[in-house]
């Protein structure tokens, strides 16, 4: 299910499922969210739920893109 306001701007974070620990990490890009108009909350968009692992919410930079999480992958 899409929200109409969602996809007419971009994602201001994106969110990872992350497994392993520190240089053995492995981050799988599994969704986006957009931050409420009154700042107090997030609408998050899932494209795969997680079992195992952890979730990682990020906040997109233009330095990172929408597709690496600080520098990993």
């Amino acid at each position: 299910m899409k929200n109409e306001n969602n996809a007419k701007r971009p994602p201001s974070h994106i969110i990872w499922q992350v497994i392993g620990e520190k240089d053995k990490a492995k981050w799988v890009r599994i969704g986006a969210a957009w931050a409420n108009k009154d700042g107090k909350g997030m609408n998050l968009v899932f494209d795969a739920f997680p079992v195992t692992g952890r979730t990682v919410v990020r906040e997109v930079s233009e330095s990172e893109g929408a597709d690496a999480p600080g520098g990993q992958q």
